[in-house]
């Protein structure tokens, strides 16, 4: 071969290589370049159930989180990110790369949602409470708590579907639909409602959901987790002697004002199977979701011979205790008579 053919051949090998280096080039920046978020923060995304890849790319742009979308979507197609698109919430750390993104949303690998949640009222106020932190949203979560057909599933009425909920701090991926969330919450009961406890609630006489509700009565009558057995112990007294409960608390949730300080006879004619004062027994369902420690002091009530009490007069959350109507009245005027110093009327 000629010189000249020589050198022809060797400028020729040197454009092929100078091309096969910079598509060598262009892929590694495709796939191994870092992305500069526009904030320069790592960043929490939320991918909805039933989203897209196309959804994907499009909210990554919008959001500034990839340089370059068709180098992205390129990426996304050769690992197959199609048809594993995950919904979920997932934290991205700036300067990711496209393959690194790629393989974290196809992971699955989500950033946990904590739920807490206690001194809930209604199964309104927990929708509420709820609805938003995971992907269901407060409406769908209400509309279970009053679905008597999926509720009997639980053994459940829409009475009595709040004491399913056992206050604490829970875990859940973000993209928890109603459904599962009571799910969860079943899995949850069911560890609560240990051999031990189940072992009480019948030695007592009680079914689980005749204990959460008392305890509902309990939750409301006092905050002090020392007194707690001793308000149980009154209740239960009166529930085995067959007396009206006559429970101050049951009347405030009747009739629907949550602000009430004093309760008045006016209060305890509302007709409710709510209020204790006209009807005998349990109330249909809890007046609030109770507390682990009222649930408990309902299970270990102190056994005594107290068939009254009234708050101490000194506000201190505190109760003072009879056995006698005699002892009740010269308790509870000392109370009354607190209440209209302070002009507390309603």
């Amino acid at each position: 071969m000629s010189r000249g053919g020589k050198r022809f051949l060797q400028a020729f090998g040197a454009v092929i290589f100078l091309s096969a280096l910079i598509l060598c080039w262009g892929l590694y920046q495709k796939i191994f370049a870092p992305n500069d978020f526009d904030n320069k923060r790592d960043q929490i995304i939320y991918i909805p159930t039933g989203s897209t890849i196309d959804d994907v790319v499009l909210y990554l742009k919008e959001e500034g989180l990839v340089d370059d979308t068709e180098a992205f979507s390129w990426v996304a197609e050769k690992m197959n990110y199609s048809a594993n698109v995950k919904p979920g919430k997932y934290q991205l750390k700036n300067r990711m790369s496209n393959k690194e993104i790629v393989t974290l949303l196809r992971s699955g690998k989500q950033v946990p949602i904590r739920l807490t949640f206690s001194n809930i009222r209604t199964s309104y106020d927990l929708a509420g409470a709820v609805g938003g932190k995971i992907e269901a949203d407060s409406a769908s979560i209400a509309y279970l708590f009053k679905d008597k057909v999926y509720l009997a599933k639980y053994g459940l009425t829409e009475e009595n579907s709040l004491c399913l909920m056992i206050p604490n701090t829970y875990e859940f991926k973000w993209n928890t639909s109603a459904e599962e969330f009571f799910e969860r919450m079943s899995v949850e009961y069911k560890k609560f409602w240990t051999t031990q406890r189940k072992a009480k609630s019948k030695n007592i006489g009680l079914t689980q959901t005749q204990v959460c509700v008392l305890a509902s009565i309990v939750d409301k009558e006092t905050r002090k987790n020392d007194e707690k057995p001793l308000v149980a112990g009154v209740y239960m007294n009166r529930y085995l002697k067959g007396w009206k409960l006559e429970a101050d608390p049951t009347l405030v949730y009747a009739s629907g004002d949550f602000t009430i300080r004093r309760v008045l006879n006016e209060h305890k004619e509302i007709d409710s199977p709510y209020n204790t004062y006209l009807y005998t027994g349990l109330p249909p369902g809890p007046i609030c979701m109770p507390a682990i420690s009222s649930v408990d002091a309902v299970l270990n009530y102190t056994k005594h011979d107290f068939m009254f009490f009234c708050a101490r007069e000194d506000f201190s959350g505190y109760h003072s205790f009879a056995k006698n109507y005699v002892q009740h009245l010269i308790n509870a005027r000392r109370f009354q008579k607190e209440l209209d110093r302070r002009n507390i009327k309603s």
